[in-house]
């Protein structure tokens, strides 16, 4: 591999140069030894969050952090393979009923999921609140459960894309956690890696998301669809509403439970909606069409395909899940319709409750989190029940209603459209 220096490359980004291949590989290759230090590649992250990057530059920089590590292949797999991947957000508990509904026709669905940090949900943690459920698998023991149950959810096992758990958590620590092209690379190269043929992105906008902003939204979308593209695997991206919740329930074993209601055919409807069209996306990327996608959720079988891929990480699908010590109720101050409910505000809310953490190794509660008893654009009473906010210690309530002040709008003559869940498309 050709040298170079670190601080040249810097400059020249800081310039608004651009950075070949070669230089791309050297930088992110010695970075993951540690040839190339923090502050150097903090330095490269901040002249990337300024000047960005072109479309060659950030294939090779999504290329270079999935060579950092090894890759996974199906070759073997009788099934095709199809994935999703969400920019996070609130109540967002659709992998759970939707990787088993596509599994129930016949493609397989490799999910490598993480934990929730601050207001946004894990896959993982929601999981982990069923009793003997274990993220953590051999890749002999994902690959086995990948062809006899066709669906796995599990945690993605270190050796994929070291480079990007490593810049992950520069940019954290550094004001760059916005760059386009550095979200896209992180979430496309450890994609990619885990050697799933179809893709579909499932891009938040709002409040409750990492995407405020439509138009920056539409924008990372494009560029990880053309990542994927680029590099083989059939990628598409969903742009979807996330100024709002998603469902009645926030928070890790809440969300189980909900999730459970969409598989036995009953649910809200914005989850059933959301989970049949990114079900449809995801088949339809495998090849499969004019198939009845939410008739699988009425009729058990992807409830059967569930509890399978629960029972194979040795989960009880039939145990109680953990419920909080300490309720609180908030009430409707007036008659009306709800014009608002903020997203961003219900998550702080419900991750001071304790079904989030402030940081990574921050233990959770797995019964604590928010019960909405009225979403957006429904009619409540005066003195009816709004919310149900659950934790184990009566002391977070005070906080946990801080962060709600303001996060809902009730008005009396309002006749409230209804909320749009599907906000764009973008293929390759």
């Amino acid at each position: 591999m050709a040298e170079f220096a670190a601080v040249e490359l810097i400059m020249q980004k800081r310039e608004k140069g651009e950075l070949s291949t070669a230089e791309i590989n050297w930088l992110i290759a010695n970075y993951t030894t540690g040839a190339v230090a923090d502050e150097q590649m903090s330095a490269m992250a901040m002249a990337i969050l300024l000047n960005g990057m072109s479309r060659r530059e950030i294939k090779d920089l999504t290329m270079a952090m999935i060579a950092s590590g090894e890759t996974l292949d199906y070759a073997g797999l009788a099934a095709p393979t199809s994935d999703k991947h969400s920019t996070g957000g609130v109540g967002d508990k659709i992998t759970l009923p939707l990787a088993p509904l596509v599994a129930a026709f016949g493609v397989a669905v490799p999910q490598l999921s993480g934990r929730g940090l601050g207001h946004t949900g894990g896959t993982l943690d929601k999981l982990e609140s069923i009793k003997g459920w274990r993220a953590a698998l051999s890749n002999a023991e994902f690959h086995k459960q990948l062809a006899e149950v066709g669906a796995v959810i599990c945690a993605a096992g270190a050796g994929l894309a070291p480079a990007d758990k490593k810049l992950y958590a520069l940019r954290d620590v550094t004001g760059t956690v916005e760059a386009i092209p550095l979200i896209a690379s992180s979430i496309m190269s450890k994609k990619i890696a885990e050697g799933t043929s179809s893709l579909v992105l499932d891009v938040k906008v709002g409040s409750g998301a990492f995407m405020k902003n439509i138009d920056r939204a539409r924008e990372l979308a494009r560029v990880m669809v053309q990542l994927g593209q680029d590099a083989g695997v059939n990628t598409s991206a969903l742009l979807t509403d996330m100024s709002t919740p998603l469902g009645l329930e926030i928070g890790n074993a809440l969300e189980v439970k909900e999730s459970v209601e969409v598989l036995a055919g009953g649910g809200p409807a914005d989850v059933v909606e959301l989970t049949v069209e990114l079900a449809r996306e995801m088949l339809r990327l495998a090849g499969k069409v004019d198939v009845d996608v939410a008739a699988a959720l009425k009729d058990g079988r992807a409830m059967d395909k569930w509890r399978q891929m629960i029972s194979a990480q040795g989960g009880d699908p039939d145990a109680e899940l953990p419920t909080a010590r300490e309720h609180h109720v908030v009430l409707s101050p007036a008659d009306g319709v709800i014009t608002e409910l903020d997203a961003l505000q219900v998550g702080t809310a419900s991750w001071r409750l304790g079904a989030g953490r402030a940081r990574k190794e921050d233990p959770i509660q797995f019964g604590a989190g928010i019960t909405l008893h009225a979403q957006l654009g429904e009619k409540v009473r005066a003195g009816q029940p709004l919310m149900t906010l659950h934790t184990d210690e009566a002391v977070r309530f005070e906080r946990a209603m801080e962060a709600l002040d303001g996060s809902f709008k009730i008005e009396a003559a309002a006749i409230a459209a209804p909320r749009k869940i599907l906000l764009d498309r973008i293929d390759g």
